[in-house]
């Protein structure tokens, strides 16, 4: 059981924080409203990963060619969008007005619908964490729950970190706080454009 909790434990970790469309977004919301309201969003994977689960488990088995560049559309212009956004909330800030706040609720469903078409679930899935699990549930179902277990624990515990991390820029100040929103637009922009044209290439 050991090995599995410490497989899961680091496959998350590593997953977490590695730079991607979930942490480019988490670092526009924390700038846009503060780490108080991000922080339910690191909850995103737990609502996101049940059906890309089941999907891979029991429909897929592995992911159908085009698939992966259908993510990959999808995930980029969902990531230009927030990317817009994100630059107009940065633009009103200039004349003084506050910058805009999301609620929780809204923030995690966003974190969410970046999750669903991002395709590094799906590949972890298909590739590396389905197989896994199969595997330990062969030898015994605890194995199979304590490797979930340690993965999503990891998961969601290096993310709130994360987006913890990213608060402490509330001591900048406002401008401080209005730079990294323009920060946040530029690397979701730029994340949005290289997800599009990697289907290209």
């Amino acid at each position: 059981m050991l090995k599995y909790i410490l497989i899961g434990s680091g496959f998350a970790f590593a997953a977490a924080v590695q730079p991607g469309p979930l942490q480019a977004f988490y670092l526009s919301r924390v700038a846009s409203s503060g780490w108080r309201r991000t922080l339910p969003a690191s909850l995103a994977p737990l609502i996101s990963d049940g059906p890309i689960a089941v999907l891979i488990l029991l429909v897929l088995h592995r992911l159908p060619e085009g698939f992966e560049g259908f993510l990959k559309a999808a995930g980029g212009i969902l990531l230009l969008y927030f990317a817009a956004r994100t630059f107009l909330e940065w633009r009103r800030g200039q004349g003084g007005a506050p910058i805009g706040t999301h609620s929780a609720p809204r923030t995690l469903f966003q974190a969410v619908a970046v999750n669903l078409v991002n395709p590094g679930p799906y590949l972890g899935w298909s590739l590396i964490l389905g197989p896994l699990v199969l595997e330990a549930w062969q030898l015994a179902p605890v194995n199979a729950v304590a490797l979930l277990a340690a993965f999503y624990v990891t998961m969601v515990l290096s993310l709130a970190l994360f987006i913890l991390l990213l608060g402490t820029t509330s001591f900048l100040g406002p401008k401080g706080r209005r730079g990294l929103l323009l920060a946040s637009s530029v690397a979701l922009a730029a994340l949005g454009v290289f997800q599009l044209g990697s289907i290209l290439v």
